[in-house]
């Protein structure tokens, strides 16, 4: 389990009073209005305190203490905003963070498939690509398929419908 997850992408520098044009990497754009605190992800971890966020098209602008004009924030560029565990939203039972998931060894009847390496986002359902050395498979993400997530074991258990890997 991943103890740092990525919200964010700082894009560039917005104005000039150190304000960060940010991507956000996460389903609820407006999570970063109760964040007091985030991590930037610069080789180490760099702790920055929020003094501002507002939102603008699909871009969060964030101002950082400390960060007071353009120069000193376009030194931010390109970093990843992350947060730790104990800010992550709490999710609904059944449900997990992609950083979580990525890189589950999949098995079907104790067989191993490979491991997930990402997740399609598609309109009815999440589709987990798993490839193991010679091959890769798209599983979709539906209760009839996947039947057990143990994240703390770093597995997923799943019946394939037929036909599947043919």
């Amino acid at each position: 389990m991943v103890e740092y997850m990525r919200i964010g992408k700082i894009v560039n520098t917005q104005g000039i009073k150190g304000e960060v044009r940010v991507i956000p990497l996460t389903e609820d754009i407006n999570r970063f209005d109760d964040l007091n605190f985030v991590f930037l992800d610069d080789e180490k971890l760099v702790k920055l305190e929020i003094e501002q966020v507002k939102y603008h098209k699909n871009f969060v602008l964030i101002k950082f203490m400390g960060y007071d004009d353009m120069s000193k924030s376009e030194t931010l560029k390109d970093n990843y905003i992350l947060i730790d565990r104990a800010n992550a939203i709490k999710l609904p039972k059944g449900s997990y963070f992609v950083s979580d998931l990525i890189n589950l060894s999949v098995y079907e009847k104790d067989v191993f498939l490979g491991k997930i390496i990402d997740i399609l986002t598609t309109g009815s359902n999440d589709v987990y690509i798993v490839k193991d050395k010679d091959r890769e498979i798209l599983i979709p993400a539906l209760k009839s398929v996947v039947k057990e997530i143990n994240i703390n074991e770093g597995k997923m258990e799943v019946e394939l419908p037929e036909g599947l890997m043919e």
